[in-house]
C-alpha cells in the first residue's frame, strides 16, 4: 500500500517525538535537520525529499528507542521503500535505500570519517555489515545515485544538533508533495 502525504504527516506527528537512536534529537528533528542541510547545500527537491524521508523506515518498523543497543538492525533503509515506491521516483528512493551503504563506503574511502561517527552509528555500522572492502566501495561508487547517497549520509551524520533551528514539517511535506507530483507527471507521460 502506498503512503499518502497525510500518512507521512501522521507518522511524523505520531512517532516523530521518539528519540533518534541515542542522539540528542527526536526522529522529527533529525528529519527536519537532514532536509535543511540538503537545502543549504543547494540540493534539488528530490534529494531534499530523500534527506527528509531517509529514516521514515524507523517510524514504520518501530523497534523502540536505540535498537542497536539490543543488537537489532531494523533495516530502516529498506522498510519504507515499498510504501514510497508508488509515489516517488528513484531520485528520491535510491539515496534512501543506499544511505546505510554510503556510511560503509565512506568508512572505507575517507580515513577521517569513522572517527566522526556517533556511538550509535558505530554500533549500527557493525550490525549493517561493517566497513566496505576497497572492492565493495569501488562497486558502490559506480552505482547510479551513489553520489547523492554519500551527500545524504553526510547530512544525516550532522543532523543531530539539539539547538538547530529548521523550517517546519509543513515545509518539508511541501517538498515531498512536489516530488510526488513530478513523479506522477513523469509516470503519465511515459
Amino acid at each position: 500500500m502506498a503512503l499518502s502525504l497525510n500518512d507521512i504527516r501522521s507518522l511524523f506527528e505520531q512517532y516523530g517525538g521518539l528519540a533518534y537512536s541515542g542522539e540528542p534529537v527526536t526522529q522529527l528533528e533529525h528529519a527536519l535537520q537532514s532536509g535543511a542541510l540538503a537545502e543549504e547545500a543547494g540540493a534539488g527537491e528530490e534529494l531534499v525529499a530523500a534527506a527528509f524521508l531517509h529514516d521514515l523506515g524507523h517510524l514504520l518498523n518501530l523497534q523502540g528507542e536505540t535498537p542497536t543497543e539490543r543488537g537489532i538492525d531494523d533495516l530502516h533503509q529498506y522498510f519504507a521503500l515499498p510504501f514510497l515506491r508508488p509515489i516517488l521516483s528513484n531520485a528520491v528512493l535510491e539515496p534512501i535505500r543506499m544511505h546505510v551503504d554510503a556510511k560503509r563506503c565512506l568508512c572505507a574511502i575517507d580515513a577521517t570519517y569513522f572517527g566522526q561517527l556517533s556511538a550509535d552509528s558505530v554500533r549500527s555500522l557493525e550490525l549493517q555489515g561493517g566497513i566496505f572492502s576497497r572492492e565493495e566501495a569501488e562497486a558502490f561508487l559506480q552505482k547510479p545515485y551513489a553520489e547523492d547517497a554519500l551527500r545524504l549520509r553526510k547530512w544525516d551524520d550532522r543532523a543531530k544538533d539539539a539547538s538547530r533551528v529548521t523550517p517546519d514539517l509543513d515545509h518539508y511535506l511541501g517538498v515531498v508533495e512536489r516530488a510526488m507530483l513530478k513523479h506522477a507527471a513523469a509516470s503519465v507521460s511515459v
